[in-house]
């Protein structure tokens, strides 16, 4: 099997939110949003993609300055290929397109929590999160 990583790629919405289904990501994700969906994907300052022929397989999604920080604000990857390096491979892209001394982070979701050390992740316990106001509705 041959995975081709790309960072050029234009995909739906549709096609985000059925990989993240696909994945575990999908349960903390907001999916039955398209039209934030559509925003997070807009928004993204770095998209890589990765696929098996015609089919998204994984997904990296990082909002940075490109030289100081960069937050890996999703990493999912189908669970039918989760186990072939392909989690590893879309960081080793996103962060060479990086500053070599740009730290990445990120909050792990539950079931990945002992899966990023073994990339080289540190565990740092200090993140803390302000939520969002739950109302639906568009910011300005």
């Amino acid at each position: 099997m041959t995975i081709d990583y790309r960072a050029d790629a234009v995909i739906s919405v549709e096609a985000a939110i059925d990989l993240y289904n696909r994945s575990t990501l999908g349960e903390r994700r907001p999916v039955d949003r398209p039209d934030v969906f559509a925003e997070m994907l807009r928004h993204a300052d770095i998209l890589i993609t990765a696929w098996d022929g015609d089919r998204l397989v994984g997904i990296s999604r990082t909002l940075t300055d490109f030289s100081y920080a960069a937050y890996l604000a999703d990493l999912a990857v189908d669970a039918g290929y989760q186990r072939l390096g392909i989690g590893k491979r879309l960081v080793e892209e996103t962060r060479a397109r990086l500053w070599p001394e740009c730290m990445i982070v990120l909050l792990a979701a539950p079931l990945a929590n002992d899966y990023y050390p073994r990339i080289g992740f540190e565990h740092n316990p200090r993140a803390w999160v302000l939520r969002g106001d739950p109302t639906p509705r568009r910011p300005g």
